[in-house]
């Protein structure tokens, strides 16, 4: 695939990111206006509709995405085009999946006491309740990675980015649904005992209805790559073991990943209260939802873009060109990601006024976790380029222990955290995370490095600096016009009300986006002027 191709897939993926994530945020926001975002209502369905993500990660989530795309590139050199080896590959998953969601599904029970083991019986048992509806999402996000890994492996990169669109669309008319049938609660003031089995059923089941949607709407696309899935139970003699060694790695790197959840979940948990004055766990989602927004618009579609190409230039070998596409994508990644970290941390209270119901305490709260998170946006987009790099190469080992020190330091510094004031006590975890993450990266980046015999690092570090140099004045002017609107104190206009901090939020980030790519041009920043000069050029003859 050319650069032109790589650029067109990235944009493509993006599209379908963004139109996404919009509607993610959508539904982020009806979700607060329904339970609030903060207090037990709002922790106790976040715990239970993170329960199959986690789970489904442990069994095959990492997997999937390590071993499906390069395995699938190798099995295309076979004489069918690797369709008959993607059937096996596809029975395999889905019956490892079931057996997982069912077994999850009869251990409800204890797994939800797993993730809230510092909390009174009544809080769990609603959080029990909300997970026997959750926890069947487990199977069909599972389908989801494995349909849509197969249409990217065959440069379908459309569909996986776009399904999730539907999700959030069907997510959303539940919610609307949950209102007009039961009311809305945007403070998070609802008392435990006025939840009724219907309530339960709808907001938890419409979470669930909306990833079924978007699973199963990827098998329309198969046959426009060539694909009909027959079940083929015929496991032996495929080269599934080479799979099979390959992915025990990556289950030890989740079960690692898994321990750090548990742990920070169990942590932040503590901060929960009926009066929805502290970050808890509800907070600490949409903090790590504004949080991945550049890193899935970004950071994923120029990956996703690149990461056949990079298996396919591993599978022959061709590791010059392996190191060329791996810093071409961490420093096109980088340019912007850089910008989207200084504006959200600039914007961090406006963006968490806009799911917040008029209170600056609660704005405050959820605004200071955001900005936590983000100090290690940078670090964790560059981590996703190198940890993919070591699975082109086929290798899972060495990411199952660049990870086993991150989980051991984040979960040091975790428990630390539990000393804190309970205010303090969210933050303190997100912080954590971002530490914990920068340092992993720079372990990841050494052991790559010593693996490729190097990785263009000094081109790497020079465009960083540029970057980071060429956002100074943009963060200041940022910090003066949030001062100005009244971003930090109760009252002012960026934080009174939905439409001002929306408003407020774009007038900030225009300024800090039209001064920071100004400085990147003043600067001669290569990567900005190679996509920049040629619509210049274009303009100019027009």
């Amino acid at each position: 695939m050319a650069d032109g191709g790589i650029g067109r897939a990235s944009a493509f993926l993006a599209s379908g990111t963004v139109v996404s994530r919009i509607l993610g945020f959508v539904k982020a926001i009806v979700l607060a206006s329904t339970i609030g975002a903060l207090g037990v209502s709002a922790d106790m369905f976040a715990v239970a509709n993170q329960l199959p993500n986690t789970i489904y990660v442990i069994v095959a989530g990492g997997v999937l995405s390590a071993v499906l795309v390069p395995q699938i590139v190798r099995a295309s050199l076979h004489a069918d085009g690797g369709s008959g080896y993607i059937n096996k590959l596809v029975t395999l998953a889905l019956v490892i999946l079931a057996a997982a969601t069912v077994v999850a599904v009869l251990l409800t029970a204890p797994i939800t006491h797993l993730y809230s083991i510092g909390i009174s019986d009544d809080k769990r048992a609603l959080a029990t309740a909300f997970a026997y509806w959750c926890l069947p999402q487990i199977f069909f996000y599972g389908l989801y990675t494995v349909l849509g890994e197969i249409l990217n492996a065959r440069r379908a990169f459309g569909p996986f980015t776009w399904a999730p669109v539907l999700n959030n669309v069907v997510a959303i008319l539940g919610l609307v649904a949950f209102v007009i049938l039961f009311g809305s609660d945007p403070t998070g003031h609802r008392a435990i005992s006025s939840w009724t089995p219907g309530m339960i059923a709808l907001l938890a089941g419409s979470a669930t209805l909306g990833v079924v949607a978007q699973s199963t709407v990827l098998f329309l696309f198969w046959r426009r790559v060539g694909l009909r899935y027959r079940p083929d139970f015929r496991w032996r003699g495929v080269g599934l073991g080479s799979a099979g060694r390959m992915a025990g790695w990556t289950f030890g790197m989740l079960l690692l990943t898994t321990f750090a959840g548990i742990v920070e979940t169990n942590v932040v948990i503590l901060a929960t209260s009926p009066e929805a004055r502290d970050a808890s766990v509800g907070a600490l989602n949409n903090a790590w939802l504004i949080f991945m927004l550049p890193h899935s618009v970004i950071a994923v579609s120029i990956a996703t873009a690149y990461f056949t190409r990079m298996a396919e230039h591993a599978a022959h070998d061709r590791l010059a060109d392996l190191r060329t596409d791996i810093s071409a994508s961490i420093r096109g990644i980088s340019l912007i990601i850089v910008l989207a970290a200084g504006v959200l941390i600039v914007c961090a209270y406006p963006f968490a006024a806009v799911f917040v119901n008029n209170d600056f305490t609660q704005t405050a709260a959820l605004g200071t976790v955001i900005i936590c998170y983000l100090f290690g946006l940078v670090p964790f987009c560059i981590l996703f380029v190198v940890q993919r790099s070591f699975y082109a190469l086929g290798d899972t080992r060495t990411p199952f222990f660049f990870t086993l020190f991150q989980t051991v330091l984040v979960s040091v510094l975790v428990l630390i955290c539990m000393s804190l004031p309970s205010a303090l006590i969210t933050p303190g975890v997100a912080l954590s995370v971002s530490i914990a993450g920068t340092a992993q990266l720079l372990l990841a980046a050494f052991l790559l490095r010593r693996r490729l015999d190097g990785i263009d690092s000094v081109r790497i570090a020079a465009s960083l600096a540029r970057y980071a140099a060429a956002s100074i004045i943009p963060i200041g002017l940022g910090i003066l016009l949030l001062v100005l609107l009244g971003g930090t104190r109760e009252g002012g206009f960026a934080v009174s009300g939905r439409p001002q901090a929306i408003v407020s939020m774009i007038v900030i980030g225009a300024v800090m986006a039209v001064t920071y790519f100004g400085a990147l041009w003043v600067l001669k920043a290569p990567e900005l002027r190679t996509f920049a000069e040629p619509v210049v050029a274009r303009l100019r003859r027009r």
